[in-house]
This record gives structure tokens, C-alpha cells and sequence, in this order.
């Protein structure tokens, strides 16, 4: 194992990088005359990997969406564009609000199911006010007050349980005047807002697939522009022409593409809350046995999955990963999504990423295909319009939830099963995209190879290469991505074959802290793999730390320390490292097995959005929840698989 600490003289984001590692290893003339890899003497002429990430948020809601619109959101496409470009808006909440450094791209995904309803149940519509319950949810949403809130409450019931009369949502559905003019008006704004080169706005929608509360949804992502999207309208879970399947939704993208010509993709997200349905490895939901044409089309459709957002963080839990320290990061595991079904242990294996990467494994050996070969994305979810992932800036899931003295007050969601507390929403997540340029296309094919990871919120910039010769001599380059591509492959990539004479894989990681955010703690490698007896395994391995600690006998690393003051909302960076990187040899390799490998950086504690709260707003921070946290980002894997 090799530990590495330094201080980044930042020269250009990860290709132009000034790394000062301290270490006794010391390169020779021969390994030195190696070290340069450019073509010309100047190392950037004729370059073509993609420079620096691309900051954006595949997921967030404006007051077209039913539920959005129904606790209060007045905010529409335009207002979430321009938030995301940098510019103050003013919240539904009435209070100005801007982030402090705009995203580069940003998906707005809003619900395909009941577009536009909330709007027309506050204008008191005839399309709705036929209907006897859309008369009363909007009299009760226009009263205002608690009955508003409890319209609200009724409709968002009503949708996840599809007990909204179906003549009524029939307006608000694919095959609808008043539908096709609201994807019209959708897709016009992404056109309207997307600037290739400055700020890339998608195409997309959201496919809220339910099964009783059970979360099986998918964000779609287009790759193209209006000429394409225009040919179709998106899919709903609605009867008769809606599908809960996501094969059904498969079959959608398939057709898109033949249709147009143009390319699309899915992607899950909240296996959390899903109860057990989101990663099957023998059945699916309906019954119908997992088979190769299953796996062959999540494998297709389904290249990222979204591991972090505000309704709880989707890499690991504790029960299933007990050893891991840090398994235990925003946790909902109280329900499934409207907690009308309480949670069981039996129900998580099939809800989490890292567990889903095992599975996919065993799944390749029985069926040929691995189904959840996923790279990683993080989103807000925000349904305010406002796409806010700062813990000293954050807007909360909904308009109700936009700071407040009252928000730590009241429970987020509550029912007999169980009760998810307003702290509990976490302040996450952000997608960085290696991309070559700021457009649909570029981002989108750099989606579709996996090359981008997901943080929970910081910025932390973040290189990892897999390959068979790295050495501690390429942590001396200045340019890390030339040597991490020339000798092996980034994330979301697979190893090549295993050459002759190699023992084992070797991987290159770098992270740089967020400029303006904390200190980083450790940089670890995740490894997953499956035994020759079809029994899969993990290991969390820690490759790089600050403040030359020393791992103890049990092989765990002292913790970093803390400096949060809660009092005052605030941490200090005189703990950590500014910059970290290893090179690191699997020291537990078998080439006869399957196996993948990310990275996970981790910060060190800092204050929580609530303490924020507390704070600025003069009010108790709730007894049970956690004073401090470590924020953190997740590479997108690293494949290997025997030879055949």
C-alpha cells in the first residue's frame, strides 16, 4: 500500500496539475526518460481526453411536476435554467436565493405523469374541476393553510397509490391536446436555455414507476434536440397507455431511436426507497423470471444510476456492509417511498449500489450479460425549482421545506411505519462528466461510456485510471490523465486483458478538494468481486490519508480528527489534505475472478445544513441528529473479467 500526501499548485484542473508529493521514492535516469508521454514538446498540443469536469444535476423538478406544484412550488423551467446558470431568483418562499458558482449542465426532469395538473387544479380548470376530486383538491389547495396541505397530501397519496380517477389524469396524458402542448413547451425552454460551449440544457423527463409506494423511477435523457424529441411524447405509468414495467420503458427507448435516429438513455435512482424491487437478481417484480433479454436490455438502456440524491444517499448500508465505517452515510431505510410499507432487512441487498455491482457479477456468470455494469451519478431531486447541493445553501425537497424556523419542526414524511425526519434530507448530490465539450452530445456520449462520478455535494476533483503498470514514478508526472490513459483505462472503462507475466491490476487515483470546501481525509478503493463457488465479496481498501497516520493492527486508519464548532456552523482545514493520490496493487487479485473496483474520497467532518440553520436562525438543532458529517464523491467503476 502506498501512502501519499501533497499540496496541489493548481495549473489546469487535472491535466495541468502542480503535484508535490512527499515521498521517500525516488524515480531513476531510465524510469525518468519515461515520464513525459507527449508527442510533441508541447505536452497539450494534440491532446484529445476530455480536460475537466463538467459540474450538473441530472434531476431536479419545477412546478410542472404534480407533486412539485402541489406543496407549493411556483417556479417554473425557466426560473430552474437560469438559477442553474448562476443567476438570483427569488424562491416560492419569497426569499432571494442564488448558488455560488453556476452548474455547467443541468437536466430538468419533471414528472411525465399529471404534467401540468397542479397548475390547472390552482386555476380552478374545467378539465379538473369536473371531476369530483379534482374540485375538491383545488379548493382545498386554493383555501391556503392546512387545507392546502392536506389536498396536497390526499393528491400525492392518490398518485402513488394510482388511485387518481383515471378520466381525469387522461387530460394530463400522453394522447391529450393539453399534453402534447406541455412537452411542447418543455421541450422549447431546454432549447431556449441550452448555449453549446457555455451551458448545456437537456431534453428530459421523468418515468415515476410505482408499485404500490415501491420506487422503481427513471430520469430519460436525450441526447438530441427539438427536430427529434418532437417526434415523440414522453412515457407514463398511467393506464391504458402507460406501463409500471421498465421493460415497457425499454421498448419506448427502442422505438425513439429507431424512429428518429437519435439516442436516449435511462437511469434509476432511490433503490432506497424501492423495498426490494429496484435490483433483482432471480425475479422481477412481476414475477417473471430475470432471463438474458432482461439483463441484455438494463445493460443497454441503463448505463448510470444515480447513487446520491436529497432522499437518501445509494451507495452502501451498514447491514450490509458492516465493516465499512463509512456505510452509513444519509440512510433512509424506514420504507418505501410514501413509507406505506415499512422496510425490511430482506429488502436492502436488492436497493444499493455497491450490492447491485455484486449482483451484476453473479448475473454475467448465469446469463452472459452484467445488468448493473453502471457508472455514477448524484442529483438533487429538488422539487423547488432550485438545484442546491451546498450544505450552507440548501432549499430543501420542496417548497415547504425552504428555510424556515419551522422546517426542523415537523417530520419530513410520517405514517404507522415509521418516520423519516425533516434533518434527515441530505444536501446531495452533483455529477462531474469528463467531456470533451460543454454540449448535449459531448456530455451525453461521456454519460454513455460511464466516464463522470457523483458527489454529494463538493466540488472534489477526482482522476481514476485502472491498468497493469502504473508505478509511484507516474505520481511524479504533472500531467496525470496523459499517463492514465496511455497506460490503462479511466472510470467506467474495463481492464484489458491480464498480460503475461502480470500479477495483479494497478490503479491511479488523484482527488483535489473543493477550492472554496474542506479538507480531504482519505481516498479509498472499493473492491467487489465473485469467488470461484459464486459467492460474491467486497473489501474497502484506504490507499491515501492526511496528517501521517499510521494504520493500526486491526487495519483500520485512526479517524482525521474533528474541528467542527456547531455553535458557530463552521470547521477549519488545519486537519486534512488539500490534495491526495496513490498508486495502489490489488493485494487480494485472482485472475479467474470477476471483479470491479471505485474510488470513494472522503472530506473531513464539517457542519450539516441544519447547523446552518441553527445558526442563522436562532433555533435548536434536534437531539438525535448528527453534529457533523463527511461529505464525499464516488468514481464510476473499473471492470475486470476473466478470460473466457
Amino acid at each position: 500500500m502506498t501512502k501519499l500526501i501533497g499540496t496541489f499548485i493548481t495549473v489546469s484542473l487535472f491535466t495541468l496539475v502542480g503535484l508535490s508529493f512527499a515521498q521517500e521514492y525516488q524515480a531513476n535516469k531510465e524510469q525518468l526518460t519515461k515520464l513525459y508521454s507527449g508527442t510533441h514538446y508541447s505536452p497539450y498540443a494534440g491532446r484529445t481526453f476530455p480536460e475537466v469536469p463538467l459540474w450538473g444535476d441530472t434531476h431536479l423538478h419545477t412546478s410542472l411536476s404534480m407533486d412539485a406544484g402541489g406543496f407549493g412550488n411556483r417556479l417554473g423551467m425557466s426560473e430552474a435554467y437560469r438559477f442553474a446558470m448562476g443567476k438570483e431568483v427569488i424562491s416560492s418562499s419569497g426569499q432571494p436565493v442564488r448558488l455560488a458558482r453556476p452548474l455547467d449542465w443541468l437536466a430538468v426532469t419533471d414528472h411525465s405523469d399529471g404534467m401540468g395538473l397542479i397548475n390547472d387544479i390552482l386555476a380552478a380548470s374545467p378539465l379538473v374541476t369536473k371531476f369530483e376530486q379534482g374540485a375538491r383538491w383545488s379548493e382545498g389547495m386554493r383555501a391556503g393553510g392546512q387545507e392546502a396541505v392536506e389536498a396536497t397530501l390526499d393528491l400525492i397519496n392518490a398518485g402513488s397509490q394510482g388511485t387518481i380517477d383515471p378520466d381525469l389524469l387522461a387530460n394530463y396524458s400522453p394522447g391529450s391536446r393539453r399534453y402534447a402542448t406541455l412537452w411542447d413547451a418543455v421541450i422549447d425552454k431546454a432549447e431556449e436555455y441550452n448555449e453549446p460551449g457555455r451551458f448545456t440544457a437537456f431534453i428530459a423527463f421523468e418515468w415515476t414507476s410505482l408499485v404500490k409506494g415501491g420506487n422503481m423511477h427513471r430520469n430519460v435523457i436525450f441526447r438530441d434536440g427539438a427536430d427529434r424529441a418532437r417526434q415523440v411524447v414522453p412515457l407514463t405509468m398511467t393506464p391504458p397507455i402507460g406501463t409500471t414495467d421498465p421493460l415497457d420503458l425499454y421498448n419506448y427507448l427502442e422505438n425513439y431511436e429507431t424512429k428518429t435516429n437519435g439516442s436516449v438513455m435511462a437511469l434509476a435512482h432511490n433503490g432506497n426507497l424501492s423495498n426490494g424491487i429496484m435490483f433483482p437478481v432471480d425475479a422481477q417484480y412481476t414475477g417473471k423470471a430475470i432471463d438474458e433479454f432482461y439483463v441484455q436490455q438494463r445493460a443497454k438502456w441503463e448505463r448510470i444510476y444515480e447513487i446520491t440524491q436529497i432522499k437518501g444517499d445509494g451507495e452502501a448500508h451498514p447491514f450490509l456492509s458492516p465493516d465499512d465505517e463509512f456505510a452509513d452515510y444519509g440512510t433512509w431505510d424506514v420504507g418505501n417511498l410514501d413509507v406505506s410499507e415499512a422496510k425490511t432487512d430482506e429488502m436492502l441487498q436488492y436497493e444499493y449500489a455497491r450490492e447491485a455491482l455484486k449482483s451484476g457479477l453473479v448475473l454475467e456468470q448465469k446469463l452472459g450479460t452484467n445488468p448493473y455494469k453502471f457508472g455514477f451519478t448524484g442529483a438533487t431531486d429538488s422539487h423547488t425549482s432550485l438545484s442546491t447541493a451546498e450544505e450552507n445553501n440548501f432549499w430543501g425537497k420542496h417548497a415547504g421545506y425552504e428555510p424556515s424556523p419551522e422546517r426542523l419542526t415537523h417530520p419530513f414524511m410520517k405514517s404507522e411505519h415509521g418516520e423519516i425526519f425533516a434533518w434527515q434530507m441530505v444536501a446531495s448530490g452533483l455529477t462531474a462528466v469528463y467531456a470533451h465539450e460543454n454540449t448535449r452530445a459531448s456530455l451525453f456520449d461521456a454519460m454513455d461510456r460511464k466516464e463522470l462520478y457523483a458527489t454529494t455535494g463538493p466540488r472534489i476533483m477526482v482522476r481514476f485510471f485502472g491498468g497493469w503498470d502504473f508505478t509511484e514514478v507516474d505520481l511524479k508526472s504533472r500531467e496525470p490523465a496523459f499517463l492514465g490513459y496511455e497506460k490503462g483505462v479511466p472510470m467506467g472503462g474495463d481492464l484489458a486483458e491480464l498480460p503475461d507475466g502480470v500479477k495483479a491490476p494497478t490503479f491511479m487515483v488523484y482527488a483535489l478538494r473543493d477550492p472554496i470546501g474542506a479538507n480531504l481525509d482519505r481516498v479509498q478503493i472499493i473492491k467487489g468481486w465473485l469467488d470461484n463457488s459464486g459467492k460474491t465479496h467486497e473489501m474497502v481498501y484506504d490507499v491515501a490519508w492526511s496528517d501521517s497516520r499510521e494504520m493500526g493492527s486491526d487495519g483500520k486508519l485512526p479517524p482525521v480528527g474533528n474541528t467542527v464548532d456547531i455553535k458557530t456552523a463552521s470547521w477549519t482545514n488545519t486537519i486534512g489534505a488539500s490534495e491526495l493520490g496513490a498508486v495502489w496493487t490489488d493485494p487480494d487479485f485472482d485472475p479467474d475472478e470477476s471483479a470491479f473496483y471505485y474510488a470513494r474520497v472522503l472530506e473531513i467532518p464539517t457542519p450539516p445544513w441544519y447547523a446552518y440553520d441553527a445558526f442563522r436562525l436562532g433555533i435548536d438543532i434536534p437531539g438525535d441528529a448528527p453534529k457533523s458529517q463527511q461529505e464525499r464523491e464516488y468514481t464510476s467503476p473499473i471492470w475486470y473479467t476473466p478470460d473466457k
